[in-house]
């Protein structure tokens, strides 16, 4: 009879525990690990959901940002083989390409006239240190990395179009990341997890060297040095725990303290496709999504841009804004979700109304959110005369300014 007592009043505890908890995050108190922890994995999600939007509210008010870009898969080519990707591909394989110059002129000039103000510039990683054909396309086109690439076609693309470009470069040195900082708004590396435990045999990233999270956090460290706005976020539902996603949310935490860079965190939930060796494997449901966002939220603060992206929640993608979003991410008008190519992006149309209808207001915004806009520290002087261009009062994007200044 005691222990069954004993049971009821340690689950009070537990209970008046969780309460005080989201009591503490509504007052805009950050949240530490041992109470993120408890929260995520007890507290009822109808709670967790109202704590996190009061702190978006207090934060960013009723605004709801995305970005209009067009995606640039500048090589599909990459020396890692990631268990749950579809876009990387081998030399010879259906889909395997690197693109010219003259073809990603083609690509960013249609997204300008689309009215697109990013170009998302999305690649594998260091393809040329196991493919000779890489190694060959990079050599007739001078160069001998394709990071070199890709600081070159950031350069003509904001040269030629205007459009400010935005790379996912993979792990990046920092002198890499000098020469990228002159032409890019901002730069993304998706840290996805902190465990190194993912990285054994039979785990997701076991044929993935770039995958190891000291080289990824170091790449988003030597971005903060250099004062690179910076993206980056983690993906849910490949094998980790609800604690090593807690941690790695953590991480980018104390990353952003120490350097102020971290401009958005995207929150990705694993989708299943057919081509993939995880093709069996469950993905995350619509409840671990909006309890993971609404952690994330708890844990980065008011301030901080968290981003989930609506196409990988097909229909039920505006749940989304319950869970303390205030991003949709690059919505493009003319290409497709290379990364995710079955998941159709929703109209800009419709997120506006469905957007509206949860009782926020779109706006539009550059690869730059606003409070990094009124930073000069951001951004190289070539960057900034493109983004005063493109901004308006507030630092959001202005209406109909992309034809201008080109």
């Amino acid at each position: 009879m005691n222990t069954h007592h004993h049971g009821a009043s340690s689950l009070h505890n537990i209970n008046a525990e969780i309460e005080d908890a989201l009591a503490r995050a509504a007052e805009n108190r950050a949240v530490d690990r041992l109470t993120a922890l408890l929260l995520a994995e007890r507290a009822p999600l109808p709670d967790l959901l109202t704590a996190a939007t009061a702190m978006r509210e207090r934060g960013k008010g009723t605004t709801i940002s995305f970005s209009k870009k067009v995606f640039i898969p500048l090589t599909t080519l990459c020396r890692d083989y990631c268990s749950y990707c579809t876009f990387r591909k081998d030399p010879g394989q259906l889909g395997a390409h690197f693109m010219t110059p003259e073809e990603v002129l083609a690509v960013a000039e249609r997204g300008r006239r689309a009215g697109c103000k990013e170009a998302l510039f999305s690649l594998g990683d260091q393809p040329e240190r196991i493919f000779p054909e890489a190694r060959e396309f990079l050599r007739q086109q001078g160069f001998l990395r394709t990071l070199d690439y890709v600081a070159a076609m950031s350069d003509l693309v904001l040269e030629k179009t205007g459009l400010l470009p935005h790379a996912n470069p993979g792990v990046t040195d920092h002198a890499a990341l000098e020469r990228l900082r002159e032409s890019n708004a901002s730069v993304g590396l998706m840290l996805e997890n902190v465990s190194p435990r993912l990285m054994r045999e039979g785990m997701p990233h076991a044929q993935a060297p770039d995958k190891v999270p000291a080289l990824r956090l170091r790449t988003i460290e030597e971005a903060g040095k250099l004062s690179i706005a910076f993206t980056t976020g983690i993906l849910i539902g490949i094998g980790e725990t609800l604690e090593e996603r807690t941690d790695s949310l953590f991480t980018i935490r104390t990353l952003h303290e120490k350097y102020g860079h971290i401009q958005e965190v995207i929150i990705q939930n694993f989708r299943a496709k057919a081509d993939i060796p995880m093709a069996a494997h469950p993905e995350p449901s619509l409840d671990d999504m909006l309890r993971t966002i609404a952690i994330a939220r708890l844990i980065l603060g008011p301030e901080m841009n968290v981003q989930a992206p609506p196409n990988l929640s097909y229909s039920d993608f505006p749940r989304l804004l319950e869970a303390g979003i205030n991003d949709w991410g690059g919505i493009s008008p003319v290409t497709k979700d290379f990364i995710n190519p079955e998941a159709a992006w929703p109209q800009i149309s419709r997120l506006q109304v469905e957007t509206e209808a949860s009782g926020f207001t779109l706006r539009e915004r550059l690869a730059l959110y606003p409070a990094f806009v009124r930073e000069e520290r951001f951004s190289s002087p070539r960057v900034r005369a493109r983004v005063d261009a493109l901004a308006d009062r507030d630092g959001y994007a202005a209406p109909a300014s992309f034809a201008a200044g080109i």
